[in-house]
């Protein structure tokens, strides 16, 4: 585990030049030097030097972030702020009581058990293994809310009704973001070792349909030792798009698209899309702008998150799109926000919600 001393060299990188501050959504709102990396980075440079402690007023400027990676992906240096971020929330929470109670519900036994009556009560909704002979093994990374609600199955065992998967499911914990999210450092490592376990067999994709869990799973290497397998994680479009399933709708249908800020790639949408009869894709504008939801942001800063969630929901209704689809379920949260308050009626569809309502496939 490293701790914010370790990164003293990368916070020393930092030229200051302020480039992060033109690609920050909440840096638009709040034109304000400790809102961007760059003064994030001088606080968080004085802390270990000595000359600051990680007080309650820094940690309100920790939380004051999307983690949607924009600044790390246009800095000249490289500079990765959400590893560093997750490392001062960490050592700020690790001797606060709220982090100490915080701690308490992630805990294996609270959250867990959350989870697996999740399951138990979904179970009886959720549709029953199928027995064809498969040809090719994918492990399926559920998350939380999948293992909560029933209805992604449904909609995988419609689309893959006539492909030759077989589909294992094995008991995963929570890719571990949010538990990253509140400085629950030694929870999010016990969540990534228990997972990396149980892909110690043989399969050919690891799927998820939740860009935070994806990029998470992506991020494991960044905290703790592991294998190669966690690299090859995809979502479910990408394996729609390799395997070129077709999608007929009834009735003709306009569509588009927000893209998860933690969504590397985006390119198979359109890919699915041109294989959709009946369906009109429209790009809207800033389509990878964040939703404002950003899980405990949202909380924490709520007039920034509705904010964003209009300027979201205003981009969307100016397409004229029947729906919305995106692949993140907490983006899903954030795009209902932004349209409530602004009363836009596009409705929201995960990608695979959205594709199961096709008439037929082949």
């Amino acid at each position: 585990m490293k701790y914010l001393k370790d990164f003293e060299g990368d916070l020393n990188k930092c030229s200051k030049c302020g480039l992060c501050e033109s690609v920050c959504p909440l840096f638009k709102l709040n034109p304000n030097d400790c809102v961007a990396s760059k003064g994030k980075f001088i606080m968080l440079h004085g802390v270990t030097k000595g000359d600051l402690t990680l007080s309650k007023n820094i940690n309100k400027y920790i939380d004051i972030c999307l983690k949607c990676g924009k600044c790390k992906n246009f800095c000249p240096s490289g500079i990765d702020i959400c590893q560093i971020l997750a490392t001062a929330k960490y050592e700020y929470m690790k001797n606060t009581l709220w982090g100490k109670f915080i701690n308490f519900l992630e805990s294996k036994y609270i959250f867990g058990l959350f989870l697996k009556l999740g399951a138990f009560i979904s179970a009886p909704f959720r549709p029953k293994k199928s027995h064809k002979k498969p040809v090719q093994k994918v492990v399926y990374f559920k998350g939380c809310v999948n293992k909560i609600c029933p209805q992604t199955d449904n909609y995988l065992n419609k689309i893959f009704k006539n492909v030759p998967f077989e589909i294992i499911e094995p008991d995963f914990d929570c890719c571990g973001i949010p538990f990253l999210s509140e400085g629950n450092m030694e929870r999010f490592i016990q969540a990534a070792e228990h997972n990396l376990k149980l892909l110690d067999i043989d399969y050919d994709y690891l799927v998820t349909d939740c860009a935070s869990c994806e990029s998470t799973l992506h991020d494991y290497p960044k905290f703790l030792d592991c294998g190669e397998n966690v690299l090859n994680v995809v979502n479910w479009g990408e394996l729609i798009a390799n395997q070129g399933v077709k999608f007929k709708f009834k009735k003709p249908v306009k569509v588009t698209f927000h893209k998860p800020c933690h969504l590397a790639d985006d390119s198979f949408c359109e890919q699915i899309l041109a294989n959709c009869e009946n369906v009109e894709y429209v790009k809207m504008e800033n389509y990878d702008d964040c939703c404002g939801f950003s899980g405990s942001f949202a909380l924490k800063n709520r007039k920034l998150s509705m904010e964003l969630s209009k300027q979201k929901a205003k981009n969307i209704v100016e397409t004229g799109a029947d729906y919305v689809i995106t692949t993140c379920p907490a983006c899903v949260l954030g795009l209902k926000q932004g349209l409530f308050l602004t009363g836009g009626k596009t409705k929201i569809v995960s990608l695979l919600e959205f594709l199961a309502k096709a008439e037929s496939y082949s």
